[in-house]
């Protein structure tokens, strides 16, 4: 983080934090789009002090986190009650590799690289779903102290708790963590499982779709209410090999499944007339897949179409 000696309060030292904040956002609320709220709520709150309030703040990045932590700490309350009215299944909206990037932003504006998200192990969609299942508090002091490294008294100056009660909610969180997850098979591999399951799916090879899926393996679809989808989780390699091959057949002939990078793993994307209407990730263990997350929620999307 910038300290105060470096930055003189300067407006590019300020905005330099920006990336981090969106990255530290993005992995408490599961959504670019809120994270970037956040982001953009906390730079209003720097701006709204006196030059006098500000050059009192020793490290404006410190400060900074802290009041992004506390406003994600309220989103998080709030979308608890929002997720329970949400129609369907809700999935952490997915982020394509940086290179594939298109603007949200009306005009197509060039994305900032300050709004890139760095893609690595606490961005995979398996990752996010588990902290989806953390209280607020055991995210924030987990995602602070475990990714971005803080101490536990900085994570307890944004939680409102102790420091020792603080390690509680990381450890707590850590063995959720390790709970759920499998050991991640290389990239490699899992591209090639992948790669694999879209040729059979694509050949409508319910078999080979059997052979990849883990026999317990899970299917979940978000459509938030705005894209046809199926409502409730499938369970069963068999079940979804057979769904998956029933969606074939009902596939337009404008359709494509292309392999993209999904959440920094490999995955697939499905585009009709060249735009994005759903994104697929995976969670790979050995060589059978264990979950597939479907996010066709057009909302979710916007990071991946211009249309």
């Amino acid at each position: 983080m910038t300290t105060r000696s470096e930055s003189g309060h300067g407006l590019s030292a300020i905005m330099s934090e920006r990336r981090q904040l969106i990255n530290f956002a993005y992995r408490l609320l599961g959504s670019l789009a809120e994270a970037e709220d956040v982001v953009q709520e906390t730079y209003a709150r720097w701006y709204a002090m006196s030059r006098q309030q500000q050059d009192v703040i020793e490290s404006p990045g410190a400060w900074l986190t802290r009041v992004a932590g506390r406003i994600c700490l309220d989103v998080l309350g709030s979308a608890r009650a929002r997720r329970e009215r949400y129609v369907g299944e809700w999935i952490p909206e997915p982020l394509p590799e940086r290179t594939e990037w298109i603007s949200a932003r009306p005009g197509g504006a060039t994305v900032d690289p300050a709004d890139w998200v760095t893609l690595d192990e606490s961005v995979n969609m398996a990752f996010l779903v588990v902290l989806e299942s953390m209280t607020p508090a055991e995210r924030v002091a987990f995602i602070l102290h475990d990714v971005f490294c803080h101490s536990f008294a900085e994570v307890a100056e944004i939680v409102g708790r102790t420091p020792a009660a603080c390690r509680q909610l990381a450890s707590s969180a850590r063995r959720r963590i390790r709970e759920s997850q499998s050991p991640a098979s290389p990239t490699a591999q899992q591209a090639r499982i992948v790669r694999g399951f879209k040729q059979a799916w694509e050949a409508k090879d319910i078999d080979a779709l059997i052979g990849l899926l883990d026999p317990d393996a899970m299917a979940i679809a978000d459509g938030g209410g705005l894209a046809i989808t199926f409502l409730r989780p499938i369970e069963g390699g068999e079940q979804i090999a057979r769904a998956w091959v029933e969606i074939a057949e009902r596939r337009p002939g404008n359709m494509t499944f292309l392999e993209r990078t999904v959440n920094g793993q490999p995955g697939l994307v499905a585009q009709q007339d060249g735009v994005t209407v759903t994104v697929f990730a995976f969670e790979v263990a050995g060589d059978r897949i264990k979950h597939i997350w479907a996010v066709r929620n057009p909302e979710k999307l916007r990071r991946w179409t211009t249309g």
